[in-house]
């Protein structure tokens, strides 16, 4: 019997209340980073310029590109441990685990040079305004040298949160965070180090996330303890973790160079829009990463419940994630269009830029339910052990169809409001599917 520790015993007990139980955490953990990265525009909207503001906004996209593929592997390591812990088989566990954080330090070592050597030439084919290309590359370069602790840190969190354990990947992110804080208040306005100030600040507390979740697994007891001499791949583990996220990753991949091209035409309207884009995608995103906490959930109680052979609870699981995220939608998202214009108006005072980060938002809340559905149910999927079906059925409801709205509709109308159309009806599109 595996000893369970801080983990939920989410096999049995009131389904509802123990999906809230460890959504709750992980909900809190995506705000809080959310909040962080706020702190980031904020600061450096507020001290640096809507410039400075406009170039950080325009390398979200870019560095999504290159991180997704690799990032959903993590989805992998949450199915598979998940699994052999509801089928409560311990050396399958620490192999698991050996492998995974292994797979992650080599990603995250490939990812930062990747994003060293493309981030110059891909920005320039972004169209960035040339006001502020200089300022988002050395953004993003700066950026990418934090990425093999983001790689571990988050391959670390999907192993706590696989054993039901999403309270201390919050705590720690929590720590990592306030750092990221206090050191962006000291970098851009005591040492005026402006956009290259956010980023070292991000860099440092991404190392500091990865001691601590680091240090969690090496003093946790029982199958996820994590022992540098047992370090390794093995090859039948990683076949496992590759064949759940290799098809999350690519659907991420995939997701991101329509959000590439997107950006792409953002950027073709100059940089007030690629402020107030910016400004209105970091607001947004506070209901989306609430609603991706159900995600998790459904990855976690759907992998045990598959490992423990209760099939039955997998109807049950899917019903609860659509009433929780459809409440949140309800909740934040009418909180997002109530209180918009304020929260637009922390990252800058420009009324221009904050007018189109209204556009944006009214638009994007009404349909963010589809988008909330368009991750619960691949969840559910890929946490049974398919994984390509969900990926063909969101890239063709969403990635695809965005390529098409820029290709068609776009080029008809070329609009601010045409292009921001495009979310809507690909979520909406993606969740129907």
């Amino acid at each position: 019997m595996i000893r369970r520790f801080r983990e939920l015993d989410i096999n049995r007990g009131s389904l509802v209340s123990q999906m809230l139980i460890f959504a709750l955490p992980i909900m809190a953990m995506n705000l809080l980073q959310l909040l962080f990265n706020a702190a980031d525009m904020v600061v450096v909207g507020r001290y640096a310029g809507s410039q400075a503001l406009a170039a950080v906004g325009a390398t979200g996209s870019l560095i999504n590109l290159i991180v997704n593929l690799f990032m959903g592997l993590s989805v992998g390591t949450s199915v598979v441990v998940a699994q052999d812990f509801g089928a409560e088989r311990p050396d399958e566990i620490s192999r698991s685990v050996h492998t995974s954080i292994t797979v992650s330090a080599i990603a995250g070592m490939l990812v930062m040079v990747l994003g060293l050597l493309l981030c110059n030439p891909l920005l320039r084919s972004m169209g960035t305004p040339s006001d502020i290309i200089h300022l988002s590359a050395l953004y993003t370069r700066i950026y990418f040298l934090g990425l093999p602790a983001s790689m571990v840190y988050n391959f670390g969190a999907a192993i706590l949160r696989a054993i039901g354990d999403s309270s201390r990947p919050m705590y720690y992110l929590t720590i990592s965070g306030i750092v990221n804080v206090i050191l962006n208040l000291f970098f851009v306005i005591r040492l005026h180090m402006s956009v290259a100030g956010v980023a070292w600040a991000t860099v440092i507390s991404q190392y500091l996330a990865m001691v601590l979740i680091m240090a969690c697994l090496l003093r946790s007891d029982g199958p996820i303890q994590f022992r540098w001499r047992l370090a390794r791949i093995h090859g039948r583990k990683l076949k496992d973790l590759v064949k759940i996220g290799l098809p999350a990753g690519i659907q991420g991949l995939l997701f991101s160079v329509s959000n590439v091209l997107i950006q792409s035409a953002v950027n073709s309207f100059g940089s007030v829009v690629v402020a107030g884009n910016a400004a209105a995608t970091n607001v947004e995103g506070f209901a989306g990463t609430a609603m991706n906490a159900y995600y998790n959930a459904a990855v976690t109680f759907t992998g045990q419940s598959m490992g423990a052979k209760k099939y039955d609870r997998i109807d049950a699981i899917a019903r609860v994630s659509v009433v929780l995220v459809l409440v949140t939608w309800l909740v934040l998202g009418g909180s997002v269009l109530s209180f918009g214009r304020s929260l637009l108006g922390l990252y800058t005072s420009n009324a221009e830029v904050i007018e189109v980060g209204m556009m944006r938002l009214r638009l994007a809340m009404a349909a963010y339910i589809s988008a909330g559905i368009m991750n619960v149910f691949p969840g559910l999927t890929r946490a049974m052990g398919y994984s390509v079906l969900p990926m063909l059925c969101t890239l063709v409801g969403a990635c695809l169809m965005r390529i098409v709205w820029l290709a068609t509709v776009f080029t008809w109308y070329p609009t601010v409001v045409v292009l921001f159309l495009c979310y809507p009806v690909t979520w909406t599109l993606a969740g129907i599917g």
